[in-house]
């Protein structure tokens, strides 16, 4: 049986605390970003070389700096001005719930009927169609149950975005100048603003 050491000299420069009360891990001393060797510097100042009022033209950009050899792993799309929105999507009833609980029921009964089908060997197709049933039949109840014991207080379905009013094409700031010019190449009806 060996035994694990304890390291009990003085912290290095760059480590957490006092090194003494902590034995070596996996990965050794736990260190603060930047002070391993090769560790990327997470404070790395950015540059917004173009903004958009739509993600889809945002990432258009990234793939038009990609298409031109920019080293696109230095940039980021960066959305400002979140917002939650909900949108409902209709009237949820306990009809419709149980529904939706079927839906998802079947589904799980057919991956649990897959499963148990590999190990089977007789009647392969009944297995699948009984557990495609089973799993229905108890989503169906689960999701009347579910709705009804909210007491009415939700009686829609809804479906959650995060949404943005502008999306920035930021890069590190020593590849801004590039990616300006890769960019003036770019067709102007694109619709991007240059910063």
């Amino acid at each position: 049986m060996t035994r694990s050491t304890i390291r009990t000299d003085a912290a290095s420069p760059g480590t957490l605390g006092d090194t003494a009360n902590f034995p070596a891990g996996p990965a050794g001393y736990p260190t603060t970003p930047g002070a391993v060797p090769g560790a990327t510097d997470q404070s790395q100042a950015t540059v917004t070389v173009a903004t958009f009022p739509d993600y889809a033209s945002a990432q258009r950009t990234v793939d038009y700096l990609s298409d031109h050899q920019f080293p696109v792993e230095r940039s980021a799309i960066v959305g400002t001005s979140l917002r939650l929105v909900e949108d409902v999507t209709g009237r949820l009833t306990i009809g419709r719930a149980a529904l939706a609980g079927a839906g998802t029921g079947a589904w799980f009964g057919l991956f649990i009927g897959l499963l148990v089908g590999i190990f089977a060997v007789v009647n392969w197709f009944g297995i699948i169609i009984t557990a495609l049933v089973i799993g229905a039949v108890w989503g169906a109840v689960f999701g009347a149950v579910a709705h009804a014991m909210t007491g009415g207080r939700r009686d829609f379905s809804s479906r959650s975005l995060l949404q943005a009013s502008q999306y920035g094409v930021a890069v590190d700031a020593q590849f801004a100048e590039q990616a300006r010019q890769v960019l003036q190449q770019m067709n102007p009806s694109a619709g991007y603003a240059m910063q």
